[in-house]
């Protein structure tokens, strides 16, 4: 399974491994790094965002922030390209599991 870097510029949020697959998200466990803090609030907003959103906006609302930090998903030992977060992949976090689509 593939492990990434979730990364902020050149500051590390944390690290995700890939455990399993629950179509279309693949399963990770999130472990974060020293920049996680920042950016913690940003992914628990995600993270209780639920229920219907007929036009998008209260998922439009929460996301834009993390769309903002310009995240990056960089594969640990190679073999893949990075990723942009919510540019070339959908991440949620919520605590220490994570899903990622892309």
């Amino acid at each position: 399974m593939t492990q990434w870097q979730l990364l902020q510029g050149d500051i590390l949020l944390g690290e995700l491994s890939e455990y399993g697959c629950d179509q279309p998200f693949f399963l990770a466990r999130f472990a974060p790094g020293p920049g996680w803090e920042n950016v913690r609030p940003l992914f628990e907003a995600l993270a209780a965002r639920r229920g219907p959103d007929p036009d998008g906006s209260r998922t439009v609302a929460v996301v834009k922030p993390l769309l903002d930090l310009d995240l990056t998903l960089v594969p640990v030992g190679g073999g893949q390209s990075l990723r942009q977060v919510f540019k070339d992949c959908w991440l949620r976090i919520d605590g220490s599991e994570a899903s990622l689509r892309y």
